[in-house]
């Protein structure tokens, strides 16, 4: 079902940069397991139709992760977008899949926002060997969805096809933020870290886990202060880039932007589990709006 990682996707990780020109990108926020919620969002975005194919032509989509938890459907919104990423390729466009906090949790295992649903969609999945001590520390009705998950797995090789932070023209992408700290360990090198582990070849940064990880920094999206504002300018004159698009927090009036718009932070609440409102951010060249 699921493809090997590619020549393109190493040098992305490598490089961070997605294409040097695009007419036309969509970012979309956290999906957490609602697949009615993925489908109304790419459709309000203009990239499939109703028959949930790619119609997008040469439309860039990036989801800036946590597809994972707190939703009944994510083995759907897995396999739904790992087709659409092929469908993309083919028409002249791209799907670019992010990791978020929740991706990196189930790979831990840390399972404290999986639904019963979530763990049941899992136990076909996957083959349980009984002899594992990991999956013994692990409740019957658990051990699947750890097996698909866990370093080395199959759903956690799907997920090691997918960076950490992505640069596209003059935007950041990246479920959290991109910290100083995470510039001075090297992005490129923080990709591949990540990668290697969920492939079970490797240690992750250990930074990865904490409040200061890219993935769950809430630094530029819960109320930043004019210190946050300033590190995140510091950040986007490095890397050379324009804006910094994030996900992770929700945003109670929908998608918004801080830092004098230095910083989009897209999670609107798309989800059944936050109240469903569906907002996508559309890019083109300098032009920021919110779809709703």
């Amino acid at each position: 079902m699921f493809r090997n990682i590619t020549l393109a996707f190493l040098l992305l990780i490598a490089g961070l940069a997605g294409p040097a020109a695009a007419s036309r990108i969509v970012a979309l926020g956290d999906l957490h397991g609602d697949l009615a919620a993925t489908r109304a969002a790419l459709r309000l975005a203009g990239a499939i139709d109703e028959a949930d194919h790619w119609v997008g032509g040469e439309l860039i989509v990036v989801q800036t992760g946590d597809q994972l938890d707190r939703g009944d459907d994510e083995q759907a919104i897995l396999e739904l977008l790992d087709r659409l990423q092929d469908e993309a390729q083919a028409a002249g466009g791209q799907l670019y899949l992010l990791n978020g906090n929740h991706e990196l949790m189930n790979a831990r295992p840390d399972l404290r926002y999986v639904t019963e649903g979530g763990f049941a969609d899992f136990q076909d999945a996957v083959t349980v060997t009984q002899e594992d001590s990991l999956l013994l520390a692990f409740t019957p009705g658990q051990r699947a969805r750890v097996a698909a998950f866990r370093p080395g797995g199959p759903f956690a090789r799907l997920l090691a096809e997918r960076p950490v932070v992505l640069i596209i023209q003059d935007n950041v992408f990246v479920h959290g933020g991109v910290l100083s700290m995470h510039l001075d360990y090297g992005l490129d090198r923080l990709n591949r870290e990540v990668s290697r582990w969920l492939l079970g070849e490797g240690e992750p940064p250990v930074f990865i886990h904490t409040r200061e990880s890219p993935t769950w920094t809430r630094a530029y999206s819960d109320e930043p202060d004019a210190d946050d504002c300033a590190q995140l300018a510091a950040v986007l004159e490095r890397l050379g880039a324009a804006r910094m698009i994030v996900g992770h927090t929700v945003q109670e009036k929908g998608i918004t932007d801080h830092c004098d718009g230095q910083v989009w932070c897209i999670d609107s609440g798309l989800s059944t589990y936050y109240g469903g409102r569906i907002q996508v951010l559309e890019i083109v060249g300098d032009r920021v709006r919110v779809l709703r």
